[in-house]
């Protein structure tokens, strides 16, 4: 049984009129044609991806605006492909392009006299297309998704296709045939209307990931120029979390099956290189994202904008890419979130080095002093890092099972073995020393380690001393030292080139972002390493940039079901509000002017109440009001030793030891032992770190 085609051009008419409204910039797609077409103009674009230079896969989804009524021909490096494409109600045309040569290819269009053509540079659909060069060896996990197996490094596979439903019991269960209707399938609200709740998934191979897209289905094959009576013209790409050093495909993605997202009638899409876990390169993450998208575009038909989801290392890629690769997201709802690997890193490290000085020279201090010189609420948040994410700063710690012990480094069998360390991932841009190692961007050489628990009077001078003196650094194989940790020059000015230390200056000032700040700080007998001064750190980083942190919203709720549903559903609303009304916006203003002016105005900083209630107050650093009373926000052992809230800095620059700075007296053994632990002096963090620069800009290719 299938949709008969007058029906789904009625519905394509439906969804172009909706798609009218939104905005041309980044990947918003479904753009102002309507105003291109009144100001007479003969246009073509790229409506799948925004960049005709990073086109994959031979195909493209393209725009034409025809003014007047004049006949158009559309050809593809001279052939006529005119027929491909189908009028909408703006009275622009879209077609799917295919037949596209690896390189260069020319789309041309003719209409009234008028001639206009587009360059567009098609890329291999397994990738790379602006990351650079890919990881070898490279071992496939195609058959963890039910995929035939592959061969590496490409790790490809046929794609396929199944169906779930949704039980009234609310479960998704499997489905043979599109067009059956099970007694117990439930129904789906899209635009207002009622909907079996079928769900077509599609599982293939792109850029070397295995992808998954779902979205709602009538029974018939989906189409780019007649959309889904189901979708709502709308895409939630979905992160995952964790970070580790990659050369494996991955056996997980950030997920798409979400009644969520698929209830309302959101298209839903991910990948295995969305997911920190197996590939800690926010890079690699943007370029994946963006050719799923890209995909999905080319299946269903114009994205009219795209919500970023997902927590941890899933709120660090929707950050990133943000503002390094921007309209790839549209709008980003980072859940727990961190700002970027390298600064993540840091904490970490510092926590491994604190667990050992506590387990031996410094055993003598309290609980509370440790807390101090932790800076968290409790000790607990160090002792989690420690025990999940200290190991990936090592070479082999970390390795995931899909990698074979007999390919893994080795400093005698294997030296040129794989190495896991989260580093691995950041090699395109850092490069590696004359050991083989990625260059080291961690630096801890003159920090004050326990300052601010100095200054409190929390930790007394001999104390202070001791710790400094007993804590340490690490090698370059994740290995503790005596001598403090030295980051290498060259990988410090390339981090900050790179935009792997997110500045919030690029793409992230015009993006609409809603941080999702479940609060786990003072949760279970372990805690939790997701502490929520991360959140204000971005937002110290956005002002630095900026000026201003309009755009971005922070709301806090309590770990427990009842409020993470109401969380996420009301963020979900609130950011797709949000990016419709600034698609509406056809005013002069600028597009950060619009994100800031089109807020919703129920929508701003706040909490959720023990009982449920959302309330709105503006949240700071330090916390205050009635939220802060709720969700007490801490520090980490960055922050106690001095560091300024953005934390941008990777390696401090050095003043020399000044006796007045310390509110202690210390004795001549102290001061002579503080001179040996800082021979070059302690970090002054009023001045720019060590290499800091500006980011080269955004969509830089490796």
């Amino acid at each position: 049984m299938s949709t008969p085609r007058s029906r789904r051009r009625r519905i394509v008419a439906l969804a172009a009129t909706v798609a009218a409204a939104t905005l041309l910039s980044g990947m918003s797609v479904a753009s102002a044609a309507g105003t291109l077409h009144q100001s007479g103009r003969l246009t073509i674009t790229t409506v799948s991806n925004p960049k005709p230079e990073f086109v994959s896969g031979g195909d493209a989804l393209v725009r034409v605006t025809v003014p007047g009524h004049d006949r158009v021909r559309i050809t593809r490096n001279g052939k006529d492909v005119t027929s491909s494409f189908v009028r909408q109600s703006d009275r622009s045309l879209v077609g799917l392009v295919t037949g596209l040569r690896p390189g260069r290819n020319t789309v041309e269009a003719k209409a009234g006299g008028r001639h206009e053509h587009l360059r567009i540079t098609d890329h291999d659909r397994l990738g790379p297309v602006f990351s650079g060069p890919q990881q070898r060896p490279f071992f496939c996990e195609t058959t963890a998704f039910g995929l035939d197996p592959a061969e590496q490094p490409k790790c490809d596979a046929p794609t396929k296709v199944s169906y779930r439903y949704r039980t009234t019991a609310g479960q998704f269960a499997p489905l043979a045939d599109p067009t059956t209707r099970p007694a117990d399938l439930a129904t789906a609200t899209v635009a207002g209307r009622t909907v079996p709740y079928v769900v077509r998934v599609e599982t293939g191979v792109i850029d070397r990931a295995v992808y998954e897209t779902a979205a709602l289905t009538d029974g018939t094959d989906p189409s780019p120029t007649e959309p889904e009576s189901g979708w709502n013209d709308r895409l939630v790409y979905t992160f995952g979390g964790g970070c580790n050093g990659g050369y494996h495909q991955g056996s997980g993605t950030g997920g798409v099956l979400n009644d969520l997202f698929l209830s309302q009638g959101y298209g839903v899409a991910s990948s295995t290189l969305n997911v920190l876990d197996n590939n800690c390169s926010t890079i690699i993450s943007a370029e994946a994202a963006m050719m799923v998208k890209e995909h999905f575009a080319e299946t269903y038909g114009p994205v009219r904008h795209t919500i970023g989801w997902g927590g941890s290392g899933g709120a660090i890629q929707q950050y990133d890419i943000a503002d390094a690769y921007p309209g790839i997201l549209d709008g980003i709802i980072p859940g727990i979130s961190y700002p970027d690997p390298l600064t993540t890193m840091n904490p970490v490290t510092d926590c491994g080095l604190l667990n050992a000085f506590f387990a031996g020279s410094g055993a003598s201090f309290t609980e509370a002093q440790r807390v101090a010189v932790a800076g968290y609420n409790t000790y607990s948040p160090c002792v989690s890092w420690g025990l999940t994410f200290l190991n990936r700063s090592t070479p082999t710690g970390s390795c995931p099972a899909a990698i074979p012990v007999d390919a893994r480094w080795d400093p005698v069998s294997n030296p040129d073995g794989v190495k896991c360390s989260a580093a691995e991932q950041w090699v395109n841009q850092l490069g590696r020393n004359g050991r083989g190692f990625v260059r080291g961007a961690l630096d801890n050489t003159g920090v004050q380690y326990g300052l601010s628990a100095l200054e409190s009077g929390t930790i007394d001078a001999e104390q202070f001393v001791a710790l400094n003196a007993g804590v340490g650094g690490y090698d370059e194989t994740g290995t503790r030292t005596p001598t403090r940790t030295v980051a290498d020059p060259r990988a410090l000015a390339a981090a900050y080139a790179a935009d792997l230390v997110n500045s919030a200056r690029l793409g992230l000032r015009t993006t609409p972002i809603i941080d999702q700040r479940t609060y786990l700080d003072l949760v279970g007998p372990v805690g939790d390493i997701h502490t929520a001064e991360m959140s204000y750190l971005m937002r110290a980083r956005l002002i630095e940039a900026n000026g201003t942190a309009a755009n971005q919203v922070i709301i806090e709720n309590m770990p427990t079901p009842d409020q993470s549903v109401a969380s996420a559903v009301y963020e979900l609303d609130a950011m797709d509000r949000w990016l419709t009304a600034i698609g509406a916006d056809g005013t002069h203003r600028d597009r950060a002017a619009k994100v800031v002016a089109n807020k919703p105005e129920d929508l701003g900083d706040g909490c959720y109440l023990a009982s449920g209630e959302r309330i709105r107050e503006r949240l700071t650093y330090p916390s205050g009001g009635r939220c802060g009373a709720l969700y007490p926000i801490a520090a980490n052992p960055r922050l106690v030793s001095g560091a300024d809230l953005s934390m941008r800095v990777l390696k401090c620059r050095l003043q020399p030891v000044d006796w007045r700075d310390y509110p202690a007296r210390f004795t001549a053994a102290q001061k002579s032992q503080l001179r040996q632990t800082f021979p070059g002096g302690v970090c002054d963090y009023s001045r720019p770190g060590v290499g800091q620069r500006p980011p080269r800009n955004t969509w830089v290719v490796y």
